[in-house]
């Protein structure tokens, strides 16, 4: 079983990379907060049996684990997530790819966040790799050209979307080794999205976009499913289930599948490639990743 784990985050990495560059935009037409809450609520729905069969688990948590998972929902479920879809809706203009590579900026925040909250300490080799990560995602996205100071231009606007979901996603994962304290994964995958389901309701009717949900078409309808089926919970056990068998170090390796998947997907479906100065940054990128990702932090003593 342990030599087959990393096929599991390949293919849970590759499936989100579908997700990206496939599903989503089909939905760009309706508001990301609609879109989201819909997701949202179908995954806690699929699953609800994990809820009934894990519930008396529920008793052990105190007030501090219900606003972990709160906060998780908040950053991950909701924030994130409609920060990377309406990236992602910018389908028509930009290279969908350079979003997805963007947000591999993901570990070197994590880590930042380590710093900030778990009281982790940063060696100095974590700053000269964050600084290359950085410099690839900028080349990667603008390649040699000055981005546009222009509120309107899309490629800035996806480019800041894919780091706050990035951010975003970071703060979830500290955050989430708090939350996971006192409840299996499975039932913490299900307080996530129960929890996110919550928090996209309260936005979607205080912004009155629940109404679009007659905007909705049959075809529309299906993706939602399929992400669901999917990219959805489905994709998130196949990652942990992998994830749990191998090393950090080799899941940050199988988790190029992610952006290698988005990349060959967005030339395939739109003829979109990047030119040679992107394709610099997106390596500069790789590495620096994966560089910042084997980094060990330590705790101070106490």
């Amino acid at each position: 079983m342990k030599r087959i784990a990393p096929f599991y985050v390949i293919f849970a990495a590759s499936l989100w990379a579908v997700d990206g560059i496939v599903l989503r935009p089909i939905l760009s037409n309706l508001p990301v907060t609609l879109v989201v809450f819909v997701e949202s609520i179908i995954v806690a729905i699929l699953l609800t049996p994990i809820l009934l069969k894990n519930i008396t688990f529920l008793r052990n948590m105190n007030w501090r684990d219900w606003l972990a998972f709160g906060a998780v929902a908040l950053f991950g479920g909701a924030i994130g997530t409609m920060a990377i879809t309406k990236a992602l809706f910018y389908v028509n203009y930009v290279n969908l790819s350079i979003v997805i590579l963007i947000q591999k900026l993901q570990p070197a925040f994590a880590i930042v966040m380590a710093a900030i909250f778990l009281k982790e300490k940063l060696p100095a080799r974590f700053f000269l790799w964050g600084s290359f990560a950085v410099a690839g995602a900028y080349f990667m996205t603008f390649g040699l050209s000055v981005p546009s100071i222009d509120a309107s231009d899309k490629t800035t606007q996806a480019a800041f979307f894919a780091l706050l979901a990035a951010l975003s996603f970071s703060s979830s994962t500290v955050l989430s080794k708090r939350a996971l304290k006192n409840v299996s994964f499975e039932l913490g995958t299900y307080l996530r999205f129960a929890f996110s389901a919550v928090i996209m309701f309260a936005i979607v009717l205080s912004t009155g976009a629940m109404s679009e949900l007659s905007n909705v078409s049959t075809e529309q309808v299906y993706i939602f499913i399929l992400i669901a089926f999917t990219t959805g919970g489905p994709a998130i056990f196949l990652y942990y289930f992998g994830l749990k068998r191998i090393t950090a170090s080799v899941a940050s390796v199988c988790e190029l599948a992610f952006p290698l998947t988005a990349v060959v997907l967005e030339y395939v479906l739109r003829g979109r490639i990047l030119n040679p100065v992107q394709w610099a940054g997106a390596l500069v990128l790789f590495l620096s990743i994966l560089k910042v990702t084997n980094i060990k932090t330590t705790r101070p003593e106490t």
